[in-house]
């Protein structure tokens, strides 16, 4: 049995009908960049993110950069972001004119462990940028706590998190700005590129998108220079019929990461992903952990199964960070769990078959160890 890491082509011939229509009415209008679309979009991401307004940009990483110019970042001025996640979350810091300041994970969820937060502060902190990894809802009131206390900015990385909760409450409503990425594979995803920045402040969210769309909100009316980063209209159609069908994908994935739990429950050689109290994980990756994770992958592989490591290497030990002079002891969970992760199949259409294949391979390969 073959058991592909994402299977895209699946989740399309659903709604091929709708997309094919779509495609008809955009070229029809010439919509192509912004227009009714990517409006209408903006209107129902916000009501889907329950935020008051949706800016829509290029990309994920784009989101985080607009966000943080618009929170008028100052060469100098320290933002507190997670040792392990996707390099945008920090590149952009760097980018906006800021230095970034690594924090440790918590070992068992991979989100930003609010406890080593504080000690990372100094008077040159102006914000902390927690990533809800995996799908995995960071530990926001603490968070929101030292924000307080330190009068600090909060942008939360959205973007595998679409949909997951934190007590109730829908990621990317709990800081300034929330950032969402719509790349392909993500759970809400464009066919090309695609990201969203969410807030209920009217004043920021109109300074974002003043940024976003060459530094004014009318054509030819430049307030400030800023930069190109504007949604096309395919782009907005395709997510907003995809994102008709989000929270049925979403409980679709929460549900097989539950069979996954149950078939791996009595497999002592691998470590399970962890879902903490009070939050509702969106599972737009099933991570595992093992010991020996490169044996197993290239196993899986071997077998059909597809496999991706989230990721290798944690920010801090990547060479565009060597400046820092980091060592392994400075960010001990980072450090540990970059040898050990490793993403198994989950997807909405992935049916029990394939699960208890996958389930049944890892058992094999550890029962067969010399």
């Amino acid at each position: 049995m073959k058991v592909p890491f994402n299977d895209l082509n699946l989740q399309h011939k659903a709604i091929r009908d709708e997309i094919d229509n779509l495609f008809n009415s955009i070229l029809e209008s010439s919509a192509f960049i912004r227009g009714e679309y990517v409006e209408k979009f903006e209107e129902d991401f916000a009501r889907a993110a329950e935020r008051n307004f949706c800016v829509s940009c290029a990309n994920g990483t784009d989101a985080l950069f607009i966000a943080m110019k618009a929170l008028e970042i100052m060469d100098g001025d320290e933002i507190i972001a997670p040792a392990h996640s996707w390099i945008s979350t920090t590149s952009t810091i760097t980018q906006a004119g800021g230095k970034v300041v690594f924090c440790d994970t918590d070992d068992k969820t991979y989100t930003i462990d609010p406890k080593l937060i504080e000690d990372k502060i100094t008077p040159k902190t102006v914000g902390i940028i927690p990533v809800h990894l995996f799908g995995q809802p960071a530990d926001m009131d603490p968070i929101i706590e030292l924000a307080k206390k330190y009068n600090l900015w909060i942008i939360e990385d959205c973007a595998q998190a679409h949909l997951a909760k934190y007590k109730g409450k829908q990621v990317g409503t709990f800081g300034d700005f929330g950032t969402y990425s719509f790349y392909p594979g993500k759970n809400l995803g464009a066919i090309g590129d695609a990201g969203a920045i969410v807030t209920n402040n009217k004043e920021l969210s109109e300074k974002a998108a003043t940024i976003a769309r060459h530094g004014g909100l009318k054509k030819g009316d430049h307030i400030i220079e800023g930069i190109n980063s504007r949604m096309d209209g395919i782009q907005a159609g395709i997510l907003s019929i995809k994102l008709r069908y989000l929270n049925e994908w979403t409980n679709l994935r929460r549900r097989a990461a539950g069979i996954y739990g149950d078939f791996l429950s009595d497999n002592e050689f691998v470590r399970k992903p962890y879902e903490a109290e009070d939050r509702s994980h969106s599972f737009h990756l099933y991570v595992i952990q093992s010991e020996r994770r490169d044996e197993l992958a290239k196993f899986l592989n071997q077998n059909e199964i597809g496999t991706v490591i989230n990721y290798r290497t944690a920010l801090p030990f990547l060479e565009a960070y060597k400046r820092y002079g980091h060592s392994p002891s400075d960010f001990k969970n980072a450090y540990t769990n970059q040898s050990r992760i490793l993403s198994i199949p989950i997807f909405p259409d992935i049916n029990d078959d394939q699960i208890e294949f996958v389930s049944n391979k890892i058992r094999d390969f550890f029962y067969n160890l010399d």
